[in-house]
């Protein structure tokens, strides 16, 4: 074994901030498991600083800190303007020649990118010499997409979904989105915490783009209320999603979601909330399998809209009681979406999200003759059977009322919604979505008329960025935001098929849809990811974000009414002196006592007015008021409680008729 050239003095001296290299060889499988293998080399590097860059390739090659006693070969020192990493293009990007759209604002202006950050932005910019230039003349410039709804390799009823978040986060560059929000979701078993590790087990390593997550209240303890002052405080998390569906799994009752609204109000958090009445649905689904329905139309059946606009106005209550801000996810329905609008035009803080499935497919599907083609529908709420929904959705994202899109995407292959065959209940809930919303709402929605180039963006990242709190990091174009954006060509056209999209799943339920405009670039931490209809995410390349408490564009409205709602009532309190009598002993029995407006009748017979008639007070002479009645529908007299006499009449008035025959 070779000695070090490292004196033991140096060694100790430096050991705090020492580097091992190691290149393992050929037969290492494991560099970690296998360090002391005689054939493998070790490198210390002094400078802590040196270990990123000194060693370029992070496949074969393992920095480990320790002491450097053990080391084989010693790196001198280098000066940092030689250890630098030299700028490739992939890492300086100039898009040239494109019109900046932003949800404010149209210019033209080209987009300098380094080291994953926006630089620059105008024209004629002095850029460094090895940048890499994409042309964008024709083209638009626009933040790339934020996918505020996704549920990837979840388990659920009975199985997972297909999309993990490496085919998800794939799918999503192909499409022009380049941050997802996922949903932690726990077990029964599993506390808020536990849950939260597992996700980003799951979704760290695979990511191609950066991530969020929402988390899910599906019981409600103080243990889970303690797990979520912890997910706020310490691992990036604003906002808690309830269920009014999915009895005895995820729903919650009313009075739960009260106190999680008010812990997300204490918080500085978002309440999100599935609206769909469970309760009632549960009843529905037992009526839908007696008359023998079985089939995906008993889905839609059973979850008719009004159950939908029911939930969603009692929560958009319960908020309103718990002065809690409210985000509604995948509005399905007419009347649901009319609920949200009603309370904003209130004023209350509560945003709607409409998603790729109900603006850009309908519930008519649920008939289809061919039960794979139905059930590939299966979503909840369902698409609702009206053609007109979608469109009516759309003039709603157009007008304000509501505010965000997602895709609520959680997909099944056919062998899985299977599992249904002879029983809707039992078919996996989820459709796909994250690679089709944004050329979905480009056709339904600029493509109409209904939306301009300024509200798509809107609707499709700023907007979501600002209710969530990653604004002007994500979903915007401007100096100093992440390089995420896409090259957006409105002439562009395609016909989404299940043959050629890259969601893992085996149906897409906008099969056939011809497409007018498509992003034909996609930039993820200033890389192109996605460029002439190939793929070049790297796995793992993203990172996880964190979403702070008490985002400005959600809280600033309510933490002023909180304010004056505080003083309003300080006002409203009653100062009195306090009362000094008699208390009652509700530990002792009390005694009966009579009314003082209960007249005492000598006969000892009861108060005619005790017992519902009479009301009127009797003469001076004690004689009862001949203008009261004591006749009711009921037959009842008014002295039924007295005894009876016995004594039987032998000589009825009009005398004995025995003798007529």
């Amino acid at each position: 074994m070779m000695s070090s050239s490292i004196s033991d003095t140096e060694d100790q001296a430096t050991s705090s901030n020492a580097f091992f290299h190691y290149i393992p060889t050929k037969i290492d499988t494991d560099p970690l498991a296998y360090h002391s293998n005689p054939e493998s080399s070790f490198y210390v590097i002094k400078n802590a600083q040196q270990s990123s860059s000194s060693f370029p390739s992070a496949n074969s090659n393992t920095l480990r800190a320790g002491n450097a006693r053990t080391l084989f070969t010693v790196i001198p020192p280098m000066p940092q303007d030689t250890v630098a990493r030299p700028h490739t293009s992939q890492q300086r990007l100039l898009i040239k020649g494109g019109r900046v759209v932003n949800d404010d604002g149209t210019t033209l202006a080209d987009v300098f990118i380094e080291d994953g950050v926006i630089k620059q932005i105008g024209l004629n910019l002095v850029v460094p010499a090895g940048t890499k230039t994409v042309d964008a003349s024709d083209k638009l410039v626009m933040p790339g997409g934020i996918d505020t709804h996704t549920h990837f390799e979840l388990p659920f009823m009975g199985t997972r979904s297909v999309d993990d978040f490496l085919t998800g986060t794939q799918a999503a560059i192909a499409g022009g989105t380049t941050t997802i929000l996922d949903f932690v979701i726990p077990s029964k078993e599993q506390s808020l915490a536990e849950a939260y590790t597992q996700w980003r087990e799951r979704a760290d390593a695979k990511v191609c783009c950066d991530y969020g997550l929402h988390a899910a209240i599906t019981t409600w303890n103080d243990q889970v209320a303690k797990d979520m002052e912890t997910l706020t405080k310490e691992k990036g998390i604003n906002s808690f999603k309830v269920f009014m569906a999915y009895k005895g799994v995820f729903m919650l009752q009313d009075d739960e979601i009260f106190q999680v609204f008010a812990k997300c109000r204490e918080l500085g958090a978002i309440a999100m909330v599935h609206a769909e009445n469970g309760s009632v649905i549960t009843e529905l689904e037992k009526e839908m399998s007696v008359l023998g329905i079985t089939g995906p139309e008993g889905h839609l059946l059973s979850r008719p809209e009004k159950l939908e606009a029911e939930a969603t106005n009692r929560a958009i209550t319960i908020a309103e009681e718990t002065r809690c801000p409210l985000y509604v996810v995948h509005v399905m329905s007419k009347t649901a979406a009319d609920k949200v609008t009603q309370a904003r035009l209130k004023g209350q803080v509560v945003f709607g999200e409409p998603i790729a499935a109900s603006l850009g497919a309908d519930g008519s599907q649920y008939f289809n003759k061919c039960w794979r083609h139905a059930a590939a529908h299966v979503m909840s709420p369902p698409l609702r059977d009206d053609a007109e929904t979608g469109p009516y959705l759309m003039d709603l994202l157009a007008n304000g009322t509501l505010s965000a899109t997602g895709t609520d995407h959680c997909t099944f292959n056919a062998n899985q919604k299977a599992l249904g065959k002879d029983d809707f209940r039992k078919i996996p809930n989820g459709v796909n979505g994250v690679e089709d919303r944004l050329a979905v709402i480009w056709t339904k929605g600029v493509e109409t008329g209904k939306l301009d180039v300024n509200q798509f963006v809107a609707v499709t990242s700023s907007n979501a960025a600002r209710i969530f709190n990653i604004y002007p990091k994500k979903g915007r174009i401007a100096v100093g935001s992440d390089g995420d954006c896409i090259i957006w060509d409105p002439k562009a056209s395609k016909t989404i098929s299940a043959a050629t999209h890259h969601q893992a799943c085996d149906f897409n339920i906008f099969e056939g849809l011809q497409c007018q405009g498509l992003p034909i670039v996609t930039i993820v931490a200033g890389k192109i990811a996605w460029e002439n209809g190939q793929l070049n995410a790297v796995q793992g390349s993203g990172k996880y974000l964190n979403t702070a408490c008490y985002a400005e564009y959600v809280y600033q409205k309510l933490n002023k009414r909180e304010e004056l709602r505080d003083q309003k009532m300080k006002e409203q309190k009653i100062e009195r002196e306090p009362y000094t009598g008699e208390v009652i002993d509700l530990s002792k029995p009390q005694a009966e006592t009579k009314s003082k407006d209960q007249p005492i009748q000598s006969s000892g017979e009861p108060n005619a007015a005790s017992v519902g008639f009479h009301n009127r007070p009797a003469t001076r002479a004690g004689g009862r008021n001949q203008q009261d009645s004591s006749f009711t529908f009921s037959g009842d007299q008014w002295d039924d409680r007295n005894q009876r006499k016995t004594t039987r009449v032998q000589q009825p008035p009009g005398g004995q008729s025995k003798g007529l025959k």
